[in-house]
């Protein structure tokens, strides 16, 4: 049965019940990748003792992929997942390093302990070495430890900068110093399109192997300057972290969710607890709704509640939703927050139930929530932590909803 993923690209954990991460992986689409692990059909006991040992799975949205291929490296290291074999050990990354220095010198690294100018985090070390290797061709910035008047073996093969000769220019270093950094730094696109170039006047030449090293480099710098784009930084994604990594809170603390969830909102006070309802059917017939609850943005699974609706006998969602709020509060027990799964008319309908609730309502289409404080609608950021809450929510609902339907059409199938 296919789960309720968002279909973006990201970085998921899989957690046990004492909520220890035990798994992490990345995906171009968190959707796709994660409905793999849950087939009927999965035979690959690595994936089956994961799935049996796993609680729950949680994830942080990324931009690119890149980013969720850095974010992914950096948490293993971080957090080593029993089962994550790769990436466990050493450090993940390389850096392509100029030296804080009169003399800069270019380098390959792997921290960024000591000044200087950093280009990465880079997780394709080979590629960052082809560059590494280009950019010092290139510009001849390998400086040589020897003195010699005419210059070194090197200098004259076009590998050595040439600081071993008495007349060395400090000043046309440096520039060339600049050069390499500017083709990092700028116009990616036309750096490549003149190397391709140059391939292109090797090629027609008969120089092959000129050409062959030249589109190695291609590869490597395009890799590389997709990476330099990405601006990769782990803090961007501090607030997701701290929701999905963190160990359980004292309930003494105000959880990182709550407090997003009143920053998005605008309520007077922190909200911890969330039901979100949905309403599922098939052509107008077994119609049944859902709640969920989230308390401090973790499913709290003994406050769900499955109903079938008993007033009606064909659709009408309005009158569903309405029935399934109605015999979900009879006996108080109200969140800080409903969430209703549609849009303004859903809204509208659950708050004559519930006038005094603080309610709002999320469109699917758009991603679009609606309540008092934003009567036309405001687009929820993928990448906010207090949005990503609310869609993961209205699609855990969603989720149950569906199963719950679906069990009731098998029974009334069989009968």
């Amino acid at each position: 049965m296919e789960k309720r993923f968002p279909d973006a690209p990201g970085v998921y954990f899989f957690k046990s019940t004492d909520n220890k991460i035990i798994y992490i992986g990345k995906a171009k689409s968190l959707k796709n990748r994660l409905n793999t692990y849950f087939v009927k059909n999965n035979k690959d006991w690595k994936v089956l003792a994961l799935l049996e040992e796993h609680a729950s799975v949680e994830w942080v949205l990324t931009t690119t992929e890149i980013e969720a291929l850095l974010l992914e490296a950096q948490m293993i290291k971080e957090h080593q997942p029993k089962y994550n074999v790769l990436l466990k050990n050493g450090q993940p990354f390389i850096y392509i390093m100029f030296t804080k220095a009169d003399l800069p010198v270019i380098q390959l690294v792997r921290s960024k302990k000591d000044k200087g100018t950093y280009f990465g985090p880079f997780l394709h070390k080979n590629d960052a070495r082809q560059v590494y290797y280009f950019l010092k061709e290139t510009f001849k910035l390998s400086m040589c430890n020897k003195k010699i008047a005419n210059g070194c073996l090197d200098y004259h093969l076009g590998r050595c900068a040439g600081s071993c000769k008495n007349e060395f220019s400090d000043q046309d270093y440096k520039f060339r110093v600049e050069l390499a950094i500017d083709a990092l730094s700028y116009d990616h696109q036309s750096f490549i399109t003149k190397l391709k170039e140059k391939i292109a006047e090797h090629s027609k030449s008969f120089e092959f192997e000129k050409a062959r090293t030249l589109s190695r480099y291609v590869e490597g710098m395009e890799t590389i300057f997709k990476t330099i784009k990405v601006k990769f930084d782990q803090s961007k994604f501090a607030d997701q972290l701290i929701t999905v990594t963190s160990p359980v809170k004292s309930p003494s603390q105000t959880p990182e969710s709550a407090l997003h969830l009143q920053a998005l909102l605008g309520t007077p006070t922190p909200v911890v607890t969330v039901d979100c309802f949905d309403i599922s059917h098939f052509q107008s017939s077994s119609i049944v709704g859902s709640c969920v609850r989230f308390t401090n943005g973790v499913p709290e699974k003994n406050k769900f509640r499955k109903f079938k609706i008993r007033s009606l006998i064909e659709q009408n969602d309005y009158a569903a939703l309405q029935e399934i709020i109605a015999r979900r509060y009879k006996n108080g027990d109200i969140p800080d927050l409903i969430l209703i799964d549609g849009g303004k008319g859903q809204l509208s309908a659950a708050r004559a139930v519930m006038p005094d609730a603080q309610m709002i309502s999320l469109a699917k289409r758009e991603e679009t929530i609606f309540g008092a404080q934003f009567p036309e609608g405001k687009k929820l950021d993928l990448h906010n932590p207090a949005g990503a809450l609310l869609i993961a929510l209205r699609d855990y609902a969603h989720h149950f909803a569906i199963s719950y339907h679906r069990y009731r059409r098998s029974s009334h199938l069989k009968s």
